[in-house]
């Protein structure tokens, strides 16, 4: 259910309405948008007596919603949503006319290693640093990552580099942490249609970037995502990240089109990480160009200065060199679509 408010409802009207849908013993999710206010319902088991609703001061009407997503799809929000991440260098837009390019290494190493990495994606204005703290791994013998201690290093290229950081959660406790240390979490794909730490990040008061499972449907994804928004945390952004199928050219196969699948149906926006949906350095170029080209609101890439001597993932992490390259061909692309890269 979401019922559309007036272009001019007041503060007070809003929070009218959202008691009222508290005392029905159902959650209101207020939906700010450029004209009016929409607030969602979640909660109800079956239909919401209208006349109830629909008579209350500032409320235009209340529409059902038929998707198993209520607060994702665009019924619930018509414009796109805009993500604003603050960084000491600068802030970062995503969405909208914005394309982020976040960059970094799949894992924090050491602290020379993370410093080596940083300092020439900081010069090429990179904002969103990425590095895994800790790792989800397919062999239990694979490295790990060092927990808080690279959480820590992690803080140490915000304040040098004045870059905002996102790193991976892999569980309630690791959230906690991430929470403390990073300025955006991320849900990596093994964790997609992981509950109870969807509910945890939807409890958390930073942003989400949630990445889509290996084998996950459109609709799965953004279920997925309205475990997020259904806790009150509306700063969620996506990311494709390939998926399992049967062609053995390259480690996934980068779905682009989901991209344009998903602006249709949601208003968050959505990212690639070419360097896991490919698995081959050679792959990451071409198919971060065709990312943005089919409407990607930014790229997530691995860059390693040494990717040879890498501890998790080098065979798909490009040179520092390479992603300056990279970044100059996403703006061109960027500026036939009438967008531009911050």
């Amino acid at each position: 259910m979401l019922i559309v408010m007036q272009s001019h409802a007041t503060e007070e009207q809003i929070r009218n309405v959202c008691a009222r849908i508290e005392s029905l013993g159902l959650k209101a999710h207020p939906i700010p948008g450029s004209l009016r206010t929409a607030i969602g319902i979640t909660g109800n088991k079956g239909a919401v007596d209208l006349a109830v609703l629909e008579t209350l001061p500032g409320v235009v009407e209340c529409i059902p919603v038929s998707k198993p997503y209520k607060l994702v799809s665009r019924d619930a929000k018509e414009e796109d949503t805009i993500l604003r991440i603050p960084a000491p260098a600068g802030d970062l837009v995503i969405g909208g006319d914005k394309i982020a390019l976040i960059a970094g290494p799949c894992a924090v190493e050491s602290e020379a290693q993370i410093m080596a990495v940083a300092e020439p994606l900081a010069k090429a204005g990179v904002k969103l640093f990425r590095g895994g703290a800790f790792k989800p791994r397919t062999s239990p013998y694979s490295f790990q990552g060092h927990g808080e201690a690279g959480l820590k290093i992690l803080a140490k290229v915000r304040e040098r580099f004045g870059m905002a950081i996102i790193t991976e959660a892999i569980d309630n406790e690791s959230l906690d942490l991430v929470e403390k240390y990073a300025d955006v979490i991320q849900i990596g794909a093994r964790n997609m249609q992981n509950f109870s730490l969807l509910k945890r990040a939807g409890r958390a008061r930073k942003p989400v970037m949630l990445k889509r499972g290996m084998s996950a449907t459109l609709d799965e994804f953004l279920m997925a995502a309205e475990y997020i928004l259904s806790e009150g945390n509306y700063q969620v952004m996506l990311c494709e990240r390939g998926v399992r199928t049967f062609a053995d050219h390259s480690r996934n196969t980068l779905d682009l089109s989901i991209i344009p699948a998903v602006k249709q149906r949601s208003h968050l926006p959505i990212l690639a990480d070419p360097s896991h949906g490919t698995g081959l350095r050679r792959n990451v170029l071409p198919l971060s160009r065709a990312a943005i080209a089919a409407g990607a609101d930014g790229l997530m890439i691995e860059v390693h200065h040494d990717p040879g001597q890498a501890l998790s993932d080098g065979i798909q992490s490009i040179l520092p060199g390479e992603f300056v390259q990279l970044a100059e061909e996403v703006r061109q692309i960027a500026a036939v679509l009438r967008r531009t890269v911050n």
